[in-house]
């Protein structure tokens, strides 16, 4: 919903009563929705303290309230077990299996069949508080994620000559005009037509700071417009705008269960029916072949079967993951799924592409070499970027912005012809004058000093612009992409890691090794085609292990897709490379490219951790019921206090 949609219907005549009809039926609504949201967040933790409540009260009243203390035992068992009751009872009679909240239930009534009561309800009562803490733990880990639902626009005000209608974004075509009051967020993609303003992009790039639009900016749907207005026109339909491909993203990814977490989920039918048929034995088997007594034997059982549930180990992955993937989103790094972070944490080698990646695709004026005595650099530049300005070609529009950086004026050639692949000649000051490769300009080969320069920048990677009058050879100008002011701390980081840095590019060795040399990478592979791209990644795989591949290209799309993992640049990336990809950094910051991999290791480490530290306290737990060395009430504890450390320890990686 637009923020300033009130003030948008206030201001167009006619349209009162068609836009608020729908508004109203919301407000309606809401109170409902909003109820459903509370008790599914905190509806397992009031069950679990009225739980407690009255177990405490069940306790505290045993000598003097006598059966109305095991009523209120009852009491607990039904409000604390109800949910993980239904639970178990779903799982059973639509997959037919048996589940650890069946378990639990079946282990709480056992205690209370043996009178032992108070151990039935404490079990009861930390069973739906870790199964509340886990609510939690879930809840707050898929904030950040879902939040950006809750950004989605729902109208926009379209402008039809003098004519303005509140319209559902669908209805939207490209082409429309849209316009963006201040305060509103924007509703669709689309290139702004009219006005300036500063955007708050922080929904998709993640960026702190807005960002100043003018005409010709490109704008996103779900960013929220500063204090100007903007005339908006349509370049995506709705639901291809990037915010719409990043909340199917986020569904995917909350939706989406880690390999990890399957594998257990299907152990855990085996598991619970292991479990039983082992409480089953040692319920019968000991009184009728060891000379225990029954009462001695069931409590042994049922101790057994409370310490041997495996809800720890069931706990242990998905409060993880999901804080890890929360974590995350926070800093502008969109998982495209819980598996992604599994195939993070064994990752070897990173693989960048160059151009639009490490660097950031856009030609800068590096030098300006004057080799006649009558011209300085400033009437080099300003010839070159006279003639070029009328040209689109990238390096034409470089000259051209460094010269109007200087402040610089420039006036149109009287004639200009294009010699495509070689550079341009024009007509200006009464003279003819060349612009472009080197060989074009000087007319032969380069000799000399004009040989000496020329391999001197070409050695350093830069593309080299000649600038020739009717007599000669003035001057040379070199360009090159500028490097990611980032892209040298964040390969240094990725070595730190253990991790080797390489670089594809399609340019030439030259510059390719130079702006690798710069940036500080372990390997450079240059003058590649995309199936080559795609051969080295299946070669890095084998020789190293997994490889990352961070790009942002249609040329890169098919190595994202074969690497390990693929990283695309969010902001800067094409549509392909953002399908394939398996992460997306929303602000393009290649520092996160490290933050991402050290975030896939750490969700690991702590599995590890939960996995190891559960199935040790089960083992432990066991081995000490068998030894007749552990109570029920410390069964209980023990168990359910492992359920919530590891919890806990998951929700660490929400820092």
């Amino acid at each position: 919903m637009i923020i300033n949609r009130r003030e948008a219907v206030g201001n167009v005549n006619g349209l009162a009563k068609t836009c608020s009809e729908p508004s109203v039926f919301r407000s309606a609504k809401e109170p409902k929705e909003v109820r459903e949201s509370v008790f599914m967040r905190y509806g397992e933790g009031i069950a679990a303290a009225v739980c407690g409540v009255l177990t405490l009260v069940a306790w505290l009243g045993e000598s003097r309230l006598g059966w109305v203390s095991t009523l209120l035992y009852l009491l607990a068992y039904a409000v604390g077990g109800y949910a993980k009751g239904k639970e178990g009872i779903l799982t059973l009679s639509q997959e037919r299996k048996l589940d650890v909240n069946l378990l639990m239930i079946i282990a709480a009534l056992g205690a209370a069949a043996i009178g032992y009561w108070l151990e039935g309800a404490v079990l009861i009562f930390i069973f739906a508080l870790s199964g509340a803490m886990e609510r939690v733990a879930e809840g707050k880990s898929r904030k950040d994620l879902s939040s950006l639902m809750e950004m989605k626009p729902e109208t926009a005000l379209r402008v039809d000559g003098q004519r303005q209608q509140v319209v559902p974004i669908e209805e939207l075509r490209i082409g429309d005009r849209v316009l963006i009051r201040p305060g509103s967020r924007i509703p669709v993609d689309g290139r702004v037509i009219e006005g300036r303003s500063a955007v708050n992009q922080a929904s998709i790039t993640g960026e702190s700071l807005p960002v100043d639009k003018g005409e010709g900016d490109e704008v996103f749907a779900g960013t929220m417009n500063g204090r100007g207005s903007l005339l908006v026109e349509v370049t995506r339909l709705a639901d291809e705008s990037l915010f719409s491909k990043i909340i199917r993203l986020v569904e995917k990814a909350q939706n989406e269960v880690p390999r990890s977490q399957r594998v257990i989920e299907r152990l855990e039918r085996w598991y619970v029916t292991s479990v039983l048929v082992v409480t089953g034995i040692l319920m019968t088997v000991p009184p009728l072949l060891f000379s225990w007594n029954w009462s001695d034997a069931f409590y042994r059982a049922m101790v057994f079967l409370v310490v041997a549930s495996p809800c720890a180990v069931m706990a242990s992955i998905m409060p993880a993951v999901l804080s890890a993937m929360s974590n995350g989103a926070r800093k502008g790094v969109l998982f495209k799924g819980s598996m992604v972070l599994e195939g993070l944490s064994g990752v070897k080698v990173v693989a960048f592409d160059k151009t639009g990646t490490l660097t950031e695709g856009r030609l800068q004026v590096t030098d300006v070499i004057p080799v006649a005595g009558e011209y300085g650099e400033e009437e080099i530049l300003r010839i070159a970027a006279t003639i070029e300005s009328v040209s689109e070609h990238p390096i034409a529009q470089a000259i051209v912005a460094q010269a109007r950086q200087r402040g610089m004026e420039l006036k149109r050639p009287s004639r200009f012809e294009s010699m495509p692949g070689k550079g341009v000649v024009a007509e200006w000051n009464g003279g003819t004058w060349k612009v472009g490769k080197p060989a074009f300009v000087e007319g032969g080969e380069l000799a000399g000093e004009n040989g000496r320069i020329i391999d001197r920048l070409d050695r350093e990677g830069k593309t080299v612009v000649g600038i020739a009058s009717e007599e000669g050879v003035v001057g040379w100008i070199a360009l090159q992409d500028r490097i990611r002011p980032e892209a040298k701390a964040a390969v240094s980081r990725l070595k730190r890691m253990g991790i080797r840095v390489v670089m594809l590019t399609g340019d030439r060795r030259s510059t390719g090794e130079a702006i690798g040399n710069r940036i500080g990478v372990d390997e450079v592979y240059a003058e590649l085609l995309p199936e080559d791209k795609v051969r080295l990644i299946q070669e890095l795989e084998k020789k190293y292990g997994r490889v990352a591949m961070a790009g942002d290209g249609v040329n890169d799309a098919p190595a994202l897709a074969t690497a390990s993992v693929g990283i695309a640049m969010g902001r800067a990336g094409t549509d392909v490379a953002l399908d394939v990809a398996d992460v997306v950094l929303m602000n393009d910051d290649l520092d996160r490219v490290a933050t991402t991999l050290s975030l896939g290791r750490r969700t690991r480490n702590v599995i590890v951790q939960n996995l190891v530290f559960a199935s040790l306290v089960i083992f432990s737990l066991i081995l000490a019921n068998f030894g007749g060395h552990i109570s029920l009430p410390f069964g209980v504890v023990g168990h359910e206090g492992s359920t919530i450390l590891v919890i806990l320890n998951g929700l660490r990686l929400l820092r």
